[in-house]
């Protein structure tokens, strides 16, 4: 039997600690969520390693995001003890597990009915009672329940859609991978009365979202 406790131990000081997180409630709430509990039980051993596991079969495959780059976005994010937070393709719900240990309320949304599915039991398992699961498309966010003070897209954008932006209130915080490949860049938006500025934070690959691919242009 796998010795999660320490594989647990050894991706946060291995990959995440190196990576200049620093923020000790966001690398307390990683040593403590098993991670593993939110992959396929025969994908197990790949919780903790370095890379974007994947969650599902077929394509396109989605994965949980690298523990590093994760991380990083969180961190840059500044998430607050009472903000209201909009995690965009949760998939099994690992990020929003994290961040219900930071945030006031998190809503996980997830097009997948079978990892939403899978989410809403696993964050209960787990006692993350600060996130609520919630389905729909995931390049319409959830304007339900904004203004969000954070949104964090779980893997890579080619474009932010401008819907996304609107669902931010004064001072919110958007963060997500633009860009594919090594080209990509780990960004932070802010909202400042009403603007959203842009600026890069790290350079990142992740997996490309399904919806967010820019769309081709027409060549006569």
């Amino acid at each position: 039997m796998s010795d999660f406790a320490a594989a647990r131990r050894m991706m946060v000081d291995g990959q995440v600690r190196t990576a200049d997180v620093t923020d000790k409630r966001l690398l307390a709430a990683m040593l403590e969520l098993p991670r593993e509990r939110f992959v396929p039980e025969e994908k197990e051993a790949l919780a903790y390693l370095d890379l974007d596991v994947p969650v599902t079969e077929g394509k396109p495959t989605r994965r949980l995001l690298k523990p590093m780059v994760l991380a990083k976005l969180i961190q840059a994010a500044e998430v607050g003890e009472d903000d209201r937070v909009l995690d965009i393709g949760c998939a099994t719900g690992y990020s929003s597990a994290v961040l219900a240990k930071l945030a006031g309320a998190v809503f996980a949304l997830e097009e997948d009915a079978a990892l939403a599915k899978q989410a809403k039991r696993v964050l209960s398992e787990v006692g993350a009672a600060a996130a609520a699961v919630v389905s729909g498309p995931l390049t319409a966010g959830w304007p339900a329940a904004k203004p969000y003070d954070v949104i964090l897209i779980d893997g890579a954008i080619e474009e932010l859609p401008e819907r996304l932006a609107g669902q931010l209130g004064e001072g919110g915080r958007l963060v997500c991978v633009l860009g594919q490949g090594p080209a990509g860049k780990a960004m932070l938006y802010r909202c400042v009365h009403g603007d959203l500025s842009a600026r890069p934070i790290f350079d990142a690959a992740a997996p490309l979202l399904p919806g967010f691919a820019k769309p081709q242009a027409f060549v006569f």
